[in-house]
């Protein structure tokens, strides 16, 4: 696969999509000599004509058919709305494109599995664009937690809110929520065996402009999730907590985003003459900042990809990964309608 990719020394790229990440793909693949991004697709004339501006000389047009009918075209972005994403991601793999669709990957597990099921049929590539598991913070606390530097994980949290992009397609379980599902099945390696999930619709009817979710994971980890794009404040931050060491990672923070904090607490069962009983000891010891090397995640993210296609494999945010986010949100949105009644995943 990677040999026929690079027959002209240039993988040929097509973007579909010129909202808000779509010229931020085209930006990065242009900034790879490996890469040429052969078209922009949108259908919407005023942002085909900011791309032009922007990219001078870049082919824009409304008809993606365009693209799956060009044999220059290795591979394909998809940087649709979300409940866009299936039939776009569908048509480009029968087309016989590689694609590297925005995250999630769709808004049905079912979905997911069929174009999981097409993918591989084709013998061709499908990724999701689970951006933070390409943050250098990120792959600095899943380091630690590998390393088992944090002992056993309790819990972990995440704060992801802002005032705005507000969008009327997807909640924000969809649009936010996503990232720390993807983020906390990277770091503790499996999918969560339990979700329950509230929120509320103050702006549009039926859409929740914020969520709460609590998630149960194999081990008994548990993990929380508030998400909002009603919020006075962007916040993303999470919060591990093991029974040796914790770790915040706070994204806004561009010197030190990563702190382990040798602190903590246990409980310790003593006996007396007039019974058992449990003694709770805590310490708090010194914080480390460890270097974090800096790098933008989109580019980490479609540099991966690029060698992903030049390998022929995708090791990381796959279709069996993306799927499971999927799988995860479809129980959040149950759990949403049943007023918080837990939901189970098999």
């Amino acid at each position: 696969m990677g040999g026929d990719l690079l027959r002209d020394g240039k993988i040929g790229i097509a973007v579909i999509g010129c909202g808000h990440w779509g010229p931020n793909h085209i930006r990065v693949f242009r900034s790879f000599p490996e890469a040429e991004v052969l078209w922009a697709i949108d259908i919407d004339e005023s942002r085909r004509q900011r791309i032009r501006a922007l990219f001078p000389g870049l082919p824009t047009e409304k008809d993606p058919r365009v693209v799956w009918a060009d044999p220059a075209v290795d591979a394909v972005v998809v940087a649709t709305p979300t409940k866009s994403h299936f039939e776009l991601v569908k048509a480009s793999l029968q087309a016989g494109k590689h694609v590297l669709c925005e995250k999630p990957l769709c808004t049905a597990k079912g979905e997911g599995l069929q174009l999981a099921e097409l993918a591989a049929a084709k013998g061709l590539l499908l990724m999701v664009g689970h951006v933070f598991l390409f943050n250098p913070g990120i792959l600095k606390v899943k380091e630690l937690v590998d390393a088992g530097e944090l002992g056993q994980l309790q819990y972990v949290s995440a704060t992801r809110t802002n005032l705005g992009p507000i969008r009327s397609d997807v909640n924000a379980a969809f649009d936010l929520a996503t990232h720390d599902v993807s983020i906390f099945n990277f770091l503790l390696g499996a999918k969560p065996e339990l979700v329950s999930a509230t929120g509320a619709s103050f702006l549009q009817p039926g859409v929740e402009d914020v969520v709460f979710v609590s998630l149960r994971y194999p081990g008994g980890t548990w993990a929380n999730i508030r998400a909002s794009w009603l919020d006075p404040k962007k916040v993303r931050q999470i919060t591990v907590v093991g029974t040796r060491k914790m770790v915040t990672w706070d994204d806004l923070d561009l010197t030190s985003p990563v702190a382990v904090y040798d602190k903590g607490a246990n409980a310790v069962p003593e006996y007396a003459d007039y019974g058992e009983f449990l003694r709770v000891t805590m310490w708090d010891g010194d914080v480390l900042l460890p270097k974090i090397q800096m790098q933008e995640p989109l580019k980490n993210q479609n540099q991966y990809f690029l060698e992903c296609l030049q390998r022929g494999r995708v090791e990381k945010s796959g279709p069996d990964f993306s799927v499971e986010v999927v799988e995860v949100l479809e129980a959040i949105e149950e759990s949403l309608r049943k007023d918080g009644a837990p939901v189970r995943l098999t």
